[in-house]
């Protein structure tokens, strides 16, 4: 009577304490899963999701180009159908807008579509006094061009270009299209 009821304490202990590691793992598992980097496919599918809802333009009929250059960087972009007017109009108020916003420090949208942990972003936004930022209309499109004295600011820029490029991928991306 004794060791059968000493095995059934036993026996729920081991059950219990199987149970609770049985748990452990499985959150373990889960916050794994939710912390570990995406792949490529999966991140560009997220940023595609969040830049529609940033961006008023339809991102499948733009070319994006992200080019650095010694003094700062350009950023253009364009419509695929030099015909879309209405893609051209919503690229120059978008990029006229934050062209404002930037020189300002205030970049949430790019931090909306990328992360608030997206490279290059701390610095710029608490470097935004040594950062100009100039828009310019392109034929079916516009351009922001970025310049600054400041050699971290300038690399935090390309950092924060790079990381643009490679959340996009090369779909409807493009590394320069040519603006001066």
């Amino acid at each position: 009577m004794i060791t059968d009821s000493m095995s059934r304490r036993t026996r729920t202990v081991v059950v219990a304490l199987l149970a609770l590691l049985a748990a452990a793992a499985g959150l373990w598992w889960a916050s794994a899963r939710e912390t570990a980097p995406m792949d490529g496919t999966e991140r560009r599918a997220e940023v595609a999701e969040r830049g529609a809802a940033v961006m008023p333009f339809d991102l499948a009929k733009t070319t994006h180009s992200f080019a650095p250059t010694p003094d700062g960087g350009r950023q253009a972009v364009t419509a695929n159908d030099p015909a879309d007017t209405t893609q051209t109009r919503l690229i120059r108020d978008h990029l006229s807008a934050e062209a404002t916003k930037f020189t300002a420090g205030d970049f949430t949208d790019p931090a909306t579509i990328h992360g608030d942990q997206m490279p290059g972003l701390a610095e710029l936004r608490a470097g935004a006094s040594r950062l100009t930022v100039r828009y310019e209309e392109l034929p079916t499109g516009a351009t922001l061009h970025y310049t600054s004295t400041d050699p971290a600011l300038i690399a935090a820029l390309h950092r924060w270009f790079d990381a643009q490029s490679s959340d996009h991928g090369t779909n409807h991306h493009a590394h320069d299209v040519g603006v001066r």
